[in-house]
């Protein structure tokens, strides 16, 4: 290897020892995030942060979202981070009403089909067109009795 021989990535270290050149580790990443809704006024340099949860805390990102409900109507929330996780599905859920009420419905339907799909008894009845009628006119009225208008 000779003297010149470089990798991009690599740090430049003063030969005290065998080898000059450390390969920067592979388990590093470097996070750019514009992490305010509002662009500064005049940039601003940010010095001694040196964790992540540093940067959390002094920049406080949250941002404003907008969601449409089911009919059509604006709902307007806003999520704030102090730190990397907070961006997971769970926490950001967690953090949300409208999101909650979504996950709710999610979690109601998906034991719904469930149910619909091992059920057996459930499955003959909506086999027999008779009984399947039956069926859908009792579930009919009961949705008339839970409308409350």
């Amino acid at each position: 290897m000779g003297i010149l021989d470089y990798e991009i990535g690599g740090n430049e270290i003063k030969v005290d020892a065998s080898e000059g050149i450390a390969d920067i580790p592979e388990n590093r990443t470097l996070l750019i995030e514009k992490l305010t809704a509002d662009d500064p006024v005049n940039p601003e340099v940010v010095q001694n942060l040196s964790t992540i949860e540093e940067v959390f805390a002094h920049f406080k990102p949250n941002v404003d979202v907008e969601f449409e409900d089911e009919e059509g109507q604006s709902v307007k929330e806003n999520f704030k981070f102090q730190n990397v996780g907070d961006f997971s599905v769970k926490n950001m859920t967690e953090q949300s009403d409208f999101l909650k009420s979504l996950n709710r419905q999610k979690e109601f339907y998906d034991s719904l089909i469930k149910q619909l799909r091992t059920n057996k008894v459930l499955q003959k009845a909506l086999e027999d067109p008779a009984s399947k009628k039956a069926f859908i006119q009792a579930l009919t009225e009961l949705r008339k009795e839970l409308d409350v208008d």
